[in-house]
């Protein structure tokens, strides 16, 4: 086992170079998006179609993605994905009209995939037992990405606003590069599908069904569901809550947000490798999913602007433990010839999410009070403990990866 776990040590180190490098460009972004819009139109909701295409086609995309990786391996559909988002951040840059703009960000979702192929890289070259520590590095080239993609980003824009989107192109390209001649392929065509890609496959909505008529990954796409979000309604709208709450400018944001990103980059990049062997996963799930819930409670009740700080620790305790778990518990329950079609569908509920957690957040921030988006955020995450538990008294044993 030991020398399983160092010949992989290589390829999973280059994966997580994929993804920082991949999600830094993203974080590059961030800060200038607004303002390249306001070139064409100045309203909020332009922002949040961008927004709303770009996870649609994630959505709709990811599981055929992942089921191609099944097919023909996971490196060139990572490479495909990587290239296809590099041309998708060029365009965005050089965009003469919004239409242009959004048929960017939509390619960027086309080709969004690269997340979906890289979990189902890590369950090729993982064992079971030790997946939620390697998943764990997705959750830490996240943070690590948009920890440093905004201020470099916001640096970029100095230059001009088209700058940072020409960097986070050129980091996707050199990605691409770096991919094509450094990753090896993880799934040997022994090991891929035989079966011929079909209607299920390429409809997210059947391909959902499909997993979610599992009896033994059911409940836990549903947990991991509830989870995500939660979490997109905090933070689509963590910024006007502490503007106005507190009168937080964006500045003051930037820094809140810089800290959340430190700490899922030390939780999920190294102390979950820690605490699995100590608790077990299933104790390190539903902690994490009672950290998150106090979370939401301490970011309602805290008093002053420095309190968020500690609320933002459990929640990102709250994510950043249980998430991994999560995936890798999903990871373990399909067999070895369909990792890229269930991590497909993982990616394509996470994208669902990111589209219904914000409309409800934006719905109920204005309907109810400021507050209650994460109300809701704290009982969804006691929703996703109540399936855990539920999932746990079960006892629902994992299907063996080939």
């Amino acid at each position: 086992m030991k020398d399983l776990l160092l010949s992989n040590r290589r390829p999973l180190t280059l994966i997580f170079l994929t993804l920082f490098l991949d999600l830094l460009g993203v974080g590059i972004l961030i800060p200038i998006i607004p303002y390249l819009v306001r070139n064409f139109r100045s309203d909020a909701l332009t922002i949040g179609l961008l927004v709303l295409v770009f996870s649609l086609a994630q959505f709709i995309m990811t599981p055929v993605l992942g089921a191609l990786s099944d097919r023909y391996g996971r490196r060139p559909i990572l490479l495909m994905s990587l290239f296809g988002t590099a041309v998708g951040h060029f365009m965005f840059g050089l965009a003469p009209t919004l239409g242009f703009m959004f048929a960017a960000r939509i390619l960027d979702g086309i080709t969004g995939g690269n997340i979906s192929a890289a979990q189902a890289y890590i369950a090729d070259i993982t064992p079971p037992e030790d997946r939620a520590k390697s998943f764990g590095l997705i959750g830490a080239a996240f943070g690590l990405g948009f920890m440093m993609g905004p201020a470099i980003g916001g640096l970029l824009s100095t230059i001009s606003l088209q700058a940072p989107a020409f960097a986070a192109g050129g980091l996707a390209l050199v990605t691409t590069i770096l991919s094509y001649f450094f990753l090896p392929e993880s799934l040997p065509p022994e090991r891929r599908t035989r079966t011929p890609m079909s209607w299920t496959v390429l409809n997210p909505f059947r391909a959902i069904g499909s997993a979610l008529s599992r009896a033994n990954m059911r409940l836990i796409l549903l947990a991991g569901f509830a989870l995500n979000f939660a979490y997109s309604g905090l933070q689509s709208h963590f910024a006007i809550y502490t503007l106005t709450r507190f009168g937080l400018n964006e500045r003051e944001n930037s820094w809140l947000l810089t800290y959340l990103g430190v700490m899922v980059t030390i939780i999920q990049g190294g102390l979950i490798r820690r605490l699995i062997p100590l608790v077990g996963e299933s104790r390190l799930v539903r902690g994490g999913l009672v950290l998150g819930a106090l979370g939401f409670l301490a970011l309602i009740y805290s008093p002053s602007p420095g309190y968020i700080y500690g609320a933002l620790t459990l929640l990102s305790m709250g994510s950043g433990l249980a998430a991994p778990a999560l995936q890798s518990w999903v990871s373990q329950r399909a067999t070895g010839s369909e990792q890229g079609v269930i991590m497909g569908v993982t990616q394509s509920l996470g994208s669902l999410s990111r589209i219904l957690g914000p409309l409800w957040a934006g719905f109920t921030f204005d309907a109810f009070a400021p507050s209650a988006p994460y109300w809701t955020g704290g009982a969804m995450m006691l929703v996703a403990l109540t399936l855990v538990l539920v999932f746990s008294t079960r006892q629902a044993e994992p299907v063996p990866s080939a």
